[in-house]
């Protein structure tokens, strides 16, 4: 199977991302697919009743931190 990844960073404010992350909820809570798009192609993710929820926080002596949460099936 091909790999294909979407890396996509953008800076917004606090609000912003907390916007991005409830809609993406939503859409895992209401849907059994998510759908992102990138240069006019629209990508349908299928996501399974059951997924594995990893959090990860760290915390860097220079300032620079880094909350990532990441889902696996």
């Amino acid at each position: 199977m091909d790999l294909f990844e979407i890396d996509d960073t953008r800076r917004m404010s606090r609000e912003e991302a907390a916007a991005r992350l409830r809609a993406l909820a939503d859409a895992l809570a209401k849907n059994n697919s998510v759908e992102f798009e990138r240069a006019g192609r629209r990508i349908t993710v299928r996501i399974p009743d059951q997924v594995d929820l990893k959090v990860e926080v760290e915390l860097g002596e220079d300032g620079d931190n880094e909350l990532e949460i990441e889902l696996t099936w």
